[in-house]
């Protein structure tokens, strides 16, 4: 009976943060002149189903919206969907959601419990910002058929808001984890330090 409502409750997890992420597209995206990839606040949702869920559930919800997507549900920023998003300059962004999602919460959870900030912080920088740019900028060289070097400094002017949502994403996964302690499992918590 315990698995059961554990597996409930892991489905219903991953089900609100595909929403999370999915209602973050309604954020109007923004193209800045001279650059091919939208700005958008969805990247901000992966980097939250990441510190909020842990690895397998923060990857089940950006996959899961992906599938949603490709199927043809506008909820992408600016109202995206279909297979021919997955063609365009922002695809490897997209197909690097759910890994950045994972790699995130992976890092999150080797923080242990309770959640800490300064930890939050760089598990985001290191999911939400190195993993995802190392995708977005392959798929951008790919399609634009362009170096590697070109395509990354194409990303330069999405860095300053991605650093911001890190932040972000941190202050409301610690504001989460300690309304909600248990979330990422108490196999993760840290040993108390004994006095000398």
């Amino acid at each position: 009976m315990t698995g059961s409502r554990s597996t409930s409750r892991d489905l219903a997890l991953v089900a609100t943060f595909t929403g999370v992420v999915a209602a973050l597209g309604l954020v109007p995206a923004f193209v800045p002149p001279g650059f091919t990839v939208p700005i958008t606040a969805q990247s901000l949702g992966v980097m939250l189903a990441g510190a909020v869920l842990g690895a397998r559930r923060g990857f089940l919800a950006l996959a899961l919206l992906l599938v949603i997507v490709a199927v043809g549900l506008p909820l992408l920023a600016g109202g995206r969907g279909g297979l021919g998003v997955f063609a365009g300059f922002s695809a490897g962004f997209l197909l690097g959601w759910p890994v950045a999602a994972f790699v995130t919460g992976w890092l999150t959870e080797r923080g242990g419990a309770p959640y800490r900030l300064g930890w939050g912080v760089v598990a985001n920088l290191v999911g939400g910002v190195v993993v995802l740019y190392a995708f977005g900028i392959a798929g951008i060289a790919a399609v634009a058929r362009t170096s590697v070097e070109q395509a990354a400094v194409s990303t330069w002017i999405f860095l300053p808001g991605d650093v911001a949502k890190a932040v972000v994403a941190a202050l409301v996964a610690r504001g989460v984890h300690a309304a909600y302690p248990g979330l990422l499992g108490a196999a993760r918590r840290r040993p108390e330090r004994t006095p000398v």
